[in-house]
């Protein structure tokens, strides 16, 4: 069901708390961020949870655990939570069955689950005799786990690809230099941005050159969530480089098929990557289809020179170009950010 009205106004603003819990668990790994509010009859809230990442207490099981810690009993209170609850055994047992083992009476969800494995939730609730309503504030919870819907939905990670570029297309100069193209506003951007997902992803030229760690962080902390960190490419990575000691895990994929990449990632838990390049790993990604989302930053200079941003993606003629939907262009100091949809893409989430 997707009509809001009937649920009630306690129970939507208990869905809006939810999804401020859910977004303190980690994004993109095997899990999504998931939040729980349990509301007595009077619609005051009794107990919350939230998800903290694969293997602890799913949001429902984390706010039961702390009703019971309070002496409480669930008995008769609604379960508000952000996604269908799900329906199956993994590290984890399935949230459905704990809810209705509770006591709780009635399940307000937003989103569904598109789980293979963990979908149907809502189905099992209502056969158990649970009052049950789904679609509650449902975009706001679809955006909250969009890449993780999208990789259950497509069986594989969803994909940004990300480059700094110079108004001229260059992504470095003649000798190579690109620290930095652009401001420190877009570099406090692109590591928020890094946290949302759950690999960060480079080639192996970018790896030896730039030795970069692939960390998000802001000027003086990590942030609490560190996406795994992925290089890719056959040429070893050195024992001394920064990447091996990534705090989220590290992992070099010997493949030069994005493809093959992706599968080893899913497998891997994994639901959403940054792509950062270089232009070679970028350019493959592009060539095959298999970029979901561009953010473009762009530094307010000319650089001219060979190295493009973005190298040979199979267009030969204008016949071929690859459209991109513009879905939004800001301002970031002197630099302008610009997210992008490929045509491929469009539609698919």
């Amino acid at each position: 069901m997707t009509d809001t009205q009937i649920a009630s106004s306690a129970e939507l603003d208990a869905m809006r708390r939810a999804l401020e819990l859910a977004q303190e668990g980690p994004a993109g790994g095997e899990n999504p961020r998931v939040g729980c509010v349990l509301l007595n009859s009077s619609g005051h809230i009794v107990a919350e949870g939230f998800h903290r990442g694969a293997g602890t207490a799913h949001a429902e099981v984390d706010a039961l655990s702390t009703l019971s810690s309070a002496g409480l009993s669930a008995e008769g209170l609604t379960a508000v939570v952000t996604l269908e609850p799900c329906n199956h055994h993994g590290k984890t047992g399935p949230c459905s069955e704990a809810l209705i083992e509770s006591g709780i009476s009635r399940v307000v969800f937003g989103a569904t689950d598109l789980g293979a494995e963990s979908s149907g939730g809502s189905h099992t609730l209502s056969q158990a005799g649970l009052a049950v309503v789904g679609g509650v504030l449902e975009e706001e919870s679809e955006a909250l786990n969009r890449h993780w819907l999208f990789a259950k939905a497509h069986g594989r990670p969803f994909v940004t690809a990300k480059w700094a570029q110079s108004l001229d297309g260059r992504s470095a100069a003649a000798d190579s230099t690109s620290q930095w193209i652009t401001g420190p506003e877009s570099l406090e951007r692109v590591h928020r941005d890094r946290s949302a997902h759950g690999a960060i992803m480079v080639g192996t030229s970018t790896a030896l050159i730039d030795n970069p760690s692939l960390t998000a962080r802001t000027e003086v902390r990590l942030y609490p969530h560190q996406p795994f960190a992925v290089v890719v490419g056959k040429r070893e990575i050195p024992a001394d480089a920064a990447v091996r000691n990534h705090p989220g895990g590290f992992v070099q994929i010997s493949s030069h098929d994005p493809a093959d990449v992706l599968s080893d990632l899913y497998e891997r838990g994994i639901t959403s990557v940054y792509l950062e390049g270089g232009s070679t790993l970028l350019s493959a990604f592009i060539e095959a289809g298999l970029v979901d989302e561009c953010h473009i930053t762009i530094g307010s200079m000319l650089l001219g020179g060979p190295h493009l941003s973005v190298g040979e993606i199979g267009v030969a003629t204008m016949s071929e170009a690859i459209s991109l939907s513009i879905d939004a262009v800001e301002r970031h100091g002197d630099d302008i950010w610009v997210v992008a949809t490929p045509i491929w893409a469009q539609g698919k989430e």
